[in-house]
């Protein structure tokens, strides 16, 4: 049999994308996660492109429920339709539902040792240092274009420094952002 094309991917078994996940949602504590998805499902394994995982991690923002969430299940549809969606987003909760269920059961033993708060703060410093370098991926990716990168900008100074509700504030500039960049035909059409 020949080696697949660049165009078709062999697909990922469902035991690896489930091990990924597994091992992603245990080791991920105090946020983070969008940036360790995109390392892994990107860099590391070279399953999506950096484009369809920054379209699937907008989509995740703009859903109601957990971004985290709603990426994984982009994600594992992607990967492998239904059955991913649901390995992904099961993999993913499943270690971390355990573990805080045992920490909640241990926590008043543990929770007199000051050396516990500063993993705990080393974690979430981590976790905010992948959330930044994600944020600056997709930044360069919008940058190169005038619209995206004005709808940025305007999404920044409204929620970041004018402190406005961000609902609003989406409402307002996404059909204005998608109006902007959507395909139109020429007059010669």
């Amino acid at each position: 049999m020949p080696p697949p094309s660049a165009s078709e991917k062999p697909l990922v078994p469902l035991l690896t994308i489930a091990r990924v996940f597994f091992w992603t949602g245990v080791l991920s504590f105090g946020g983070g996660l969008t940036g360790w998805i995109h390392r892994q499902v990107v860099h590391t394994f070279h399953w999506m492109e950096e484009d369809d995982f920054l379209s699937g991690v907008a989509l995740a923002q703009v859903l109601p429920g957990a971004n985290v969430t709603n990426l994984c299940v982009y994600v594992g549809y992607r990967l492998r339709s239904y059955a991913g969606a649901a390995v992904t987003l099961f993999s993913l909760l499943a270690g971390p539902t355990v573990l805080c269920v045992l920490v909640a059961m241990a926590y008043h033993r543990v929770s007199e040792y000051s050396v516990l708060q500063a993993c705990v703060d080393g974690v979430a410093a981590a976790a905010v240092g992948l959330n930044l370098r994600l944020g600056i991926i997709g930044g360069q990716r919008v940058i190169r274009r005038v619209a995206p990168t004005i709808a940025m900008i305007a999404t920044f100074l409204a929620v970041g420094v004018f402190e406005w509700p961000l609902v609003p504030v989406v409402l307002v500039l996404a059909p204005l952002s998608v109006a902007a960049v959507w395909p139109r035909k020429g007059a010669d059409a």
